[in-house]
């Protein structure tokens, strides 16, 4: 029996130097960092039926650890209001990631971390807030899947172009 060398592919791919090429992004863990539930009116807001206004607000926010290692937070704020404008609930969370980043060209950096790392945060953040609401006494407060990339372009232009959360405004240092 001879031992032979995976096939080449994306996961296989080997660097000039022999080794194999690094993954562009591990997550190392994710995590509630914060999150408020309010319901200002209970019990009155449970035993009232009407049809509430839902507003929603998405953003992601970045800090910078290391070099290559970095905190990605995806931040949810959700509130109900009755048509009297009084409110049913206020709901904030901050769920983050922290990550690493393998050896990936510098315009490749702000999609990674604002765009790909949000992706993968989402579906746990969703789930959250519908669990939350639904404990609650609320119908479960399902989030409608969000258009990141269309979030990056607009946190770029309010930035004047450079990445959001990075020191300075600037790009990462070193080669992330």
């Amino acid at each position: 029996m001879t031992d032979t060398p995976p096939p080449p592919g994306p996961l296989n791919q080997e660097q000039p130097s022999g080794q194999p090429a690094a993954m562009p992004l591990v997550m190392h863990g994710q995590y509630i960092k914060d999150l408020s539930f309010e319901n200002p009116r209970a019990p009155q807001s449970l035993i009232e039926q009407k049809q509430p206004q839902l507003t929603l607000n998405v953003s992601v926010q970045t800090r910078q650890f290391d070099p290559k290692t970095f905190e990605v937070a995806l931040v949810i704020e959700a509130s109900a209001l009755t048509p009297e404008k009084e409110p049913l609930f206020l709901l904030e969370l901050i769920y983050a990631g922290t990550v690493s980043m393998g050896q990936v060209p510098q315009e490749a950096v702000g999609p990674l971390l604002l765009i790909e790392t949000p992706r993968l945060l989402f579906p746990f953040a969703r789930a959250i807030i519908a669990n939350t609401t639904r404990e609650a006494g609320f119908p479960p407060l399902n989030v409608s899947p969000v258009d990141f990339v269309a979030l990056y372009r607009q946190q770029l232009e309010q930035s004047g172009g450079q990445i959001p959360g990075m020191p300075n405004g600037t790009t990462p240092v070193g080669n992330a």
